[in-house]
C-alpha cells in the first residue's frame, strides 16, 4: 500500500505536506471523481471484504470502486497516512418507502478534527446525496454545495443528515424516476452518533448488505459517479446523467435505458470500470436514489 500510487488513481497531483481543510477537500474531491460508488461484485459473484489490503487492491490497483465500508475505509487510511485526526463512525441509512431508519449501522462514515473543529466526511454514499466537501460538524446550520443544501441536526446526541434538493428539467420524462421525487423538498440521508467505531464493528453489516434477500444491494445493480457538474449512474440498465444546478436552482437530468450490449461499453466509457467476472443488472426494489 502506498500513498503515491493511490494520488496516481485518483489524479491528484497537489500538495499533501500540510494537512489543513483545503488539501482535505481538494484529495476528497479528486477520490469522489475518480471512485466510482458501486456494489457491482454482488452481481458478478464475488464476495466484498472489509479488508484494507483487498480494498485498496480493488480500487487502486483494478480501478474499481466500492461502497461506503470501502471507499470511507480507504479514505481514512489515506487521511491517516498525510497527518490527519480520523475517526470512524456508524450511521444508519434512511430508507424513504418506510419512512424510517435501519434498525442496525449500516453506514460508515468519517469524523475529521481540524483546528479544534469536526468535519464529517464521506466519500462513500454516492448518487445525488454524495458530499463534495467536508461538512462542519454544526447543528441547524445550512452548508451549501455544488450538489445542493445539506443539513445537519442534533437531538440528543444523534446527528441526522438532510439534504435540500433543487427541481430537476427531466429531458426524456418516459425514463424518469418515480412521481414522488418531484414532490419531495428535502430528503433525510442517514443517522449518526460520535460513538467511535471500529473497522470490526461493521463486519456483520457488511456480510447482511450483500446476502439479505431483500437488501437494496442485493436487488439493485448501482454504479455512481461524480463530476465535475453533477453525478452520472448505472441502476440496472437505467443510465442517469445529471447536471447541477443547471439553471435557476434546477437539475438538468437525462435518462435512458440501456440495451444488454451496451452495459460493458458504459461501464468503461463513463465510469471506468473493467469487470473480471460477467456482470448481470438487476434493478427490482422501489427504493429510489434520486
Amino acid at each position: 500500500m502506498d500513498i503515491k500510487e493511490y494520488f496516481t488513481r485518483i489524479s491528484y497531483q497537489g500538495s499533501y505536506d500540510k494537512p489543513d481543510l483545503a488539501t482535505l477537500t481538494d484529495i476528497f474531491q479528486h477520490h469522489i471523481r475518480a471512485v466510482p460508488f458501486e456494489n457491482l461484485s454482488i452481481q458478478c459473484g464475488e464476495g466484498i471484504k472489509l479488508d484494507l489490503e483487498a480494498t485498496y487492491n480493488k480500487i487502486v490497483r483494478k480501478k474499481r470502486g466500492g461502497w461506503c465500508m470501502e471507499n470511507n475505509h480507504l479514505l481514512s487510511w489515506v487521511l491517516k497516512i498525510l497527518g490527519y485526526d480520523v475517526t470512524l463512525l456508524g450511521g444508519k441509512v434512511y430508507i424513504p418507502e418506510h419512512d424510517t431508519y435501519t434498525k442496525e449501522i449500516d453506514h460508515l462514515l468519517l469524523k475529521v478534527v481540524l483546528d479544534n473543529k469536526s468535519y464529517i466526511v464521506d466519500g462513500g454514499f454516492g448518487m445525488v446525496y454524495q458530499l463534495w466537501e467536508p461538512l462542519e460538524l454544526i447543528s441547524g446550520t445550512d452548508q451549501l454545495q455544488t450538489p445542493g443544501i445539506f443539513r445537519l441536526l442534533e437531538e440528543n446526541g444523534v446527528w441526522y443528515l438532510q439534504k435540500v434538493k433543487r427541481k430537476q428539467w427531466i429531458l426524456n420524462q418516459s425514463a424518469s424516476t418515480s412521481e414522488n421525487v418531484e414532490k419531495e423538498v428535502c430528503r433525510q440521508v442517514y443517522l449518526f452518533t460520535l460513538q467511535p467505531r471500529d473497522i470490526e464493528e461493521f463486519r456483520d453489516s457488511n456480510t447482511q448488505l450483500q446476502t439479505a434477500p431483500d437488501s437494496l444491494f442485493v436487488t439493485k445493480s448501482i454504479c455512481s459517479l461524480q463530476t465535475h457538474d453533477g453525478v452520472r449512474a448505472l441502476v440496472g440498465w437505467k443510465l442517469t446523467e445529471m447536471k447541477y444546478n443547471y439553471k435557476d436552482n434546477t437539475d438538468l437530468v437525462e435518462t435512458r435505458i440501456l440495451a444488454d450490449e451496451e452495459i460493458e461499453t458504459t461501464l468503461k466509457e463513463k465510469f471506468h470500470v473493467t469487470l473480471d467476472k460477467k456482470f448481470v443488472p438487476i434493478n427490482t426494489s422501489r427504493w429510489s436514489l434520486f
